[in-house]
């Protein structure tokens, strides 16, 4: 693959490090730029083969035209969600592939060192220390043994969430549009609707993908139905949540805590440095605001393991592409998802062409 160039946008010091390193596998010639992919800098992908995007990528139907006039034929995400992506628009145009899965279980772990921080007060603590203040008032928490957990996605890390919480004590309730419940009963947890699940956890975590159907799943209807004091906890998508809604949770304290791994409108300042510049964004201004709100920036799957398999992943895929294979973890408008390359043979969206 020597004489294949794939071009990455929106690249940092890791993402060089690990890909130049897995690479040595492959051979492709990687060019990396920090500039994020927009209809405007599609331009530097031009006599590449490849490129390979991130969640922060703009991929509408504007910058596509842009990669079909320079040749781009495929466009690996090295992510598993691809909600920044025009599928329709890409349909016939462009495959995009993605890593489906790199680290369950530094997302899951994550999850839980939110809550810990959250209802420990140990990120405060810390900051007091360094000030010499040893003082633990404003730090209680509450033990996790014995509440109840409600994790919305059960899919692995929702799964492999829920075995770390069960060693807690808790009790689990989960949802999912597909429930698996032989599984639910050799781990020991139930599979409930979303108001049982509103109604009866102290702790709520979000682990399910950003779809038509879980847009905003938690709204002011689905806040009024939890319990007082609530702990929200969200390491999917911004858009899982409806920012405001969340606000007026926390300033009417039916949300007793937050812990945000991501945020609706994090593409402008998730990943980037404005340690010298004022937040222009009022509501995630707003956010940082509040003592009992916890916001990182969408780090959740940042572990060396998870890397390392996010690189392998996305390089065999395009490799997979150029050797004329089927596309594993292709998407396409046609039938998104993990449906496609089970039931057919080839490249997903152009099959009925290349066949008729």
């Amino acid at each position: 693959m020597e004489d294949k160039k794939i071009t990455f946008f929106d690249a940092k010091e890791y993402d060089e490090e690990m890909f130049d390193k897995v690479n040595q596998d492959f051979g492709f010639e990687l060019k990396y730029f920090d500039n994020k992919l927009s209809p405007e800098t599609a331009i530097l992908a031009k006599d590449s083969d490849a490129i390979c995007i991130f969640v922060n990528d703009r991929m509408d139907a504007e910058t596509i035209e842009k990669l079909e006039e320079y040749g781009i034929n495929i466009v690996a995400l090295r992510s598993a969600g691809y909600n920044n992506v025009d599928l329709e628009a890409a349909y016939q145009t462009l495959h995009v592939v993605r890593v489906p899965a790199y680290s369950p279980y530094a997302v899951a772990e994550y999850t839980v060192a939110l809550i810990l921080s959250a209802n420990r007060k140990i990120h405060k603590a810390y900051y007091r220390i360094n000030d010499n203040n040893f003082n633990i008032s404003g730090l209680q928490g509450f033990d996790m043994h014995g509440k109840s957990a409600g994790v919305i996605g059960t899919g692995k890390i929702g799964r492999i969430l829920i075995k770390i919480l069960n060693g807690f004590g808790m009790d689990i309730y989960a949802y999912d549009p597909y429930p698996d419940h032989d599984y639910a009963k050799k781990i020991g947890y139930d599979y409930v609707d979303l108001d049982t699940l509103y109604k009866k956890s102290d702790i709520i975590s979000l682990n399910c993908p950003l779809t038509k159907e879980t847009y905003h799943i938690i709204d002011d209807e689905s806040i009024s139905k939890m319990k007082d004091g609530v702990m929200i906890v969200n390491t999917g998508r911004g858009h899982l949540i409806d920012t405001q809604a969340l606000i007026e949770g926390l300033k009417s304290k039916k949300i007793g805590s937050a812990a945000l791994d991501v945020y609706e409108e994090e593409s402008k300042y998730f990943f980037e440095d404005f340690s010298d510049q004022l937040i222009s964004d009022d509501t995630l201004a707003r956010l940082l605001n509040f003592n009992n709100v916890l916001v990182t920036s969408h780090q959740g799957f940042f572990t060396s393991e998870a890397l390392n398999n996010i690189a392998t992943t996305t390089l065999q895929n395009i490799e997979d592409y150029f050797m004329g294979k089927a596309l594993e973890n292709e998407v396409c408008y046609r039938c998104p998802g993990d449906v496609c390359h089970k039931e057919e043979e080839g490249r997903c969206f152009f099959l009925q062409e290349e066949t008729a």
